[in-house]
């Protein structure tokens, strides 16, 4: 059992506050949501939380002492354990090492390691999770990042933890994975364990939270219960006004096809593959983890070549063997993740938001300096990144804000005529989420062919003319707007019978 209390916390960097005096209470056995747009200060507190950053003042309390948590180490003994939005396992170790790091069972010689002690361990904690599947001897770079993620969540579950702070944990897991891991969060908060649960969802958090803090600005401006408020009063404490509409209103209007794939096949990840997009449409996928969507995108962009079948791009021929001939023909791709495929993390906003433009910026392969810096300033503007200033480093920026530097590097080619987003707001707040909604319906509205690929059904029914459902590499059905809902959605892309469908639109 444990009760956390977090009085008048703050902490500043260099003189600018990242967290302002945050209390609040969270009672043995409960789960606690922290809400709040990307920079309102949730970071912060879990690292002080955690014993990666020293608070400047205030204190934390656990069932009502004073807790001194002056590192990792010290979180640990205490029994807090955090799961990060990053990964932090080590590649060329196997799953149980990553799991058990630290804590190995030894033989009679503390220097021998127990390995079918380990493994057996490791494989309970798993099998308990819900994944039995994952073999421990497994290298977690053999591992797909949704298996990553599991592992990262069990190595905390090992320590069986008094205080179990999660980090955009489904980030990356599907519908069926991510129930487990309410499963295993509910059987935690009945043990009698405290949950800190950080997520953009707000689905999420209706769903597994008893109470919710909302930070802004680094202040907690909304606390209470779950029973006590609806999406749209949390929305409206994180950004300080009212959404009425998260989904932007669009005239809906369909031009000459954009993109036309046939009988698209690559071994192993999808076959017999045929859609179409039009100018000023916007296409839908959805699908579970696995069913090929992402696939099927690098393929069209040239990523990750097909075996067969045939891409038409305004009607001419577009077998694309890199992306950069893609570019060249009109395609612009916005991948799932950004900092692996989108961004050079260690560059500045200008070199990577500037890096897909050179046709604009150079002559005879000279770059204009001043003109570059114009034109990825002015686009920078006009997306509000934040912090302002092209120098930093991407790295420095949050989640939402390098996205947009993502968008910013797309807006900035010219002859754009397909955008492909594959999950664009995976990882950001509600704010940002907003204004990705507003500039795919604005590039929609402005003559442009969108691809959008997302695994949130809230999202692709709230954006989409179309909507194309996904099942182990099949197209499992076309649905036209009368046919949304949730339910249809998934019993597609589970390959269940569907439902009598309804009309959900989202806006």
């Amino acid at each position: 059992m444990a009760e956390l209390s977090v009085s008048k916390i703050a902490k500043s960097y260099d003189g600018n506050p990242a967290v302002r005096e945050i209390s609040f209470s969270v009672s043995a056995g409960k789960v606690l949501a922290l809400c709040g747009e990307n920079g309102a200060g949730k970071s912060t507190l879990m690292k002080m939380l955690s014993g990666a950053v020293t608070p400047d003042s205030g204190e934390i309390r656990l069932d009502g002492n004073v807790a001194e948590i002056g590192s990792p180490a010290d979180a640990m003994a205490l029994g807090i354990c955090t799961v990060y939005q990053e990964l932090s396992l080590l590649p060329h170790l196997s799953v149980g090492e990553n799991m058990l790091l630290g804590r190995m069972p030894c033989r009679r010689l503390p220097f021998m390691v127990d390995w079918r002690a380990a493994n057996r361990i490791a494989g309970n904690v798993l099998a308990d999770f819900g994944f039995p599947g994952i073999n421990p001897r497994t290298l977690v770079r053999d591992l797909s990042v949704a298996q990553q993620q599991i592992v990262e969540i069990a190595k905390a579950l090992v320590a069986k933890p008094r205080i179990l702070i999660l980090d955009e944990p489904t980030a990356v897991l599907s519908a069926m994975e991510t129930e487990r891991l309410f499963a295993k969060v509910r059987d935690l908060a009945a043990g009698g364990a405290t949950i800190l649960y950080i997520s953009h969802r707000l689905e999420e958090i209706f769903e597994i939270a008893d109470e919710f803090v909302v930070l802004k600005d680094g202040r907690s401006v909304l606390a209470g219960g779950l029973d006590e408020v609806n999406q749209g009063r949390l929305i409206e404490a994180m950004v300080g006004r009212p959404l009425e509409a998260i989904f932007p209103d669009r005239i809906r209007s369909r031009g000459e096809v954009v993109l036309e794939v046939e009988h698209l096949t690559q071994g192993g990840a999808f076959d017999d593959i045929g859609l179409r997009v039009h100018a000023g449409e916007i296409v839908g996928m959805f699908g579970l983890v696995g069913s090929g969507r992402t696939e099927i995108a690098k393929a069209i962009f040239g990523a990750r070549p097909a075996d067969g079948g045939s891409v038409r791009l305004s009607g001419s021929p577009a077998r694309f063997s890199t992306p950069a001939q893609a570019v060249r023909s009109g395609i612009a791709m916005i991948t799932e993740d950004r900092k692996g495929d989108g961004l050079a993390l260690d560059a500045s906003v200008l070199d990577n938001a500037g890096l897909a433009s050179f046709g604009r910026t150079s002559r005879l392969g000279v770059i204009d300096g001043t003109k570059r810096r114009r034109l990825v300033e002015d686009q920078t503007a006009s997306l509000s990144v934040r912090p302002k200033g092209t120098a930093r480093p991407v790295r420095q920026l949050s989640g939402g804000n390098q996205q947009k530097v993502v968008l910013a590097k797309w807006l900035l080619v010219e002859g754009i005529k397909l955008f492909i987003f594959d999950e664009p707001t995976r990882g950001v707040d509600i704010a940002t989420k907003v204004e990705i909604y507003r500039i795919i319906a604005d590039l929609a509205a402005n003559g442009a062919a969108v691809l959008l690929i997302s695994s949130e059904m809230p999202e692709v029914i709230g954006l989409s003319d179309r909507l194309i459902v996904m099942r182990e590499g099949h197209i499992a059905a076309e649905l036209t707007p009368d046919q949304f809902s949730m339910e249809t959605l998934f019993m597609h892309a589970a390959g269940l019978a569907a439902p009598e469908t309804r009309q959900e639109r989202l806006h």
